[in-house]
């Protein structure tokens, strides 16, 4: 190895270990790679390319602070089929969300402008789910990118269907089958988001349109407790590593998709997929939900298995297990899914409850 090549490595050590890293400049901004220290990512995000990291999941984001009147950030997208293409939200200074359906595999967009020239905040989240495919973050442009903020001291973690990806919820596309099926997708606004920021706390949804605990439909070839524990959960791929988020309290809110089956059958699953997130969650308080769209039969099938899974659980030691019915059937979406003010209402209750079970 050579005197030369060793210095360069030295040099870019150097410059790695001073945070914000190979900044580029152009029009008096510098770009901040997606490798730089100073983004704060939360959720299942896949690292193998550090400087191109991948989001899978709904729900997942990254935040970052900077200072200066304007901010454009850089975000791939796959492009699934060649037609596919995701939404994010955009967020700053925890003002309202914005929107964005990307429009290309690479996608420069001025986030903020015309701010004042003092420190402000973003935040990206994927609203789309996984089977419309992953994007990258690429980087931000600003004048300058500060360390990033602290995580929140709450966790919670929020697994489901279609319900908690957020699909059919938004209507400002309307369900007229003239878009695509994933138009009406608002991950950052589903209930599980709401709650948590409802509740300070930080999110991850672990969930995939169509999934079952014991019967999926849509002829998937996946159940949820075969693809916990995966980045990419809808193609059963990529090992996640738990130690990197343990929440307070996770919550499920499976059984739509499996219908009314034998009960046995189904509570038998059920406490098998709650120990299996015992020996990832030792410490979490788990909520066990009916789903916010049953019909007065399935919610009935639902409230009294769950009872008799709650108390098994209990039999067996485990008393930091909790069931809850809500009130009622949310339908107004697209596909009779809940709509977005819908969600508002399933994060008013399940707020209320985490609430008091925690003491928070």
């Amino acid at each position: 190895m050579n005197s030369s090549f060793i210095c360069k490595v030295l040099f870019l050590s150097i410059f790695c270990f001073a945070g914000i890293s190979f900044a580029k400049e152009k029009n008096n901004q510098k770009f901040y790679p997606a490798s730089s220290q100073a983004f704060l990512f939360t959720g299942r995000v896949d690292f193998t390319n550090p400087s191109l990291p991948r989001f899978y999941s709904p729900g997942v984001y990254v935040q970052g602070r900077f200072k200066g009147s304007s901010c454009e950030i850089e975000v791939n997208d796959e492009v699934l089929y060649g037609t596919s293409h995701n939404f994010i939200t955009v967020v700053i200074d925890d003002g309202a969300p914005t929107r964005i359906k990307l429009s290309g595999k690479t996608n420069k967009i001025r986030i903020a402008e015309n701010l004042s020239d003092k420190t402000h905040t973003f935040l990206l989240c994927k609203s789309t789910e996984s089977g419309i495919g992953y994007i990258e973050f690429v980087g931000v442009r600003c004048d300058t990118l500060l360390p990033p903020p602290e995580s929140k001291s709450r966790k919670v973690e929020f697994i489901g269907n279609s319900i908690t990806c957020g699909m059919g919820a938004d209507v400002s596309f309307p369900c007229n089958g003239t878009g695509a099926w994933y138009d009406q997708h608002n991950a950052y606004m589903s209930y599980g988001p709401l709650t948590a920021r409802s509740l300070h706390a930080d999110w991850v949804l672990s969930a995939v349109s169509g999934i079952g605990l014991i019967h999926s439909c849509c002829d998937m070839d996946i159940k949820m407790p075969q693809v916990f524990d995966k980045m990419n959960m809808r193609e059963n791929t990529g090992t996640w590593d738990f130690s990197q988020y343990q929440p307070d309290v996770v919550t499920v809110c499976l059984g739509q998709n499996d219908g009314i089956q034998d009960s046995t059958a189904f509570c038998d699953a059920y406490i098998a997929f709650l120990k299996q997130l015992r020996t990832h969650y030792p410490r979490a308080t788990i909520l066990c939900l009916t789903s916010p769209m049953a019909s007065r039969d399935l919610l009935a099938f639902l409230k009294t298995n769950l009872g008799a899974v709650i108390n098994e659980m209990k039999t067996t030691g485990d008393d930091n297990v909790y069931s809850y019915a809500f009130s009622k059937r949310f339908y107004k979406g697209c596909g009779e899914h809940p709509d977005l003010s819908e969600h508002e209402e399933i994060a008013g209750e399940l707020s209320k409850v985490i609430k008091r079970i925690k003491r928070w």
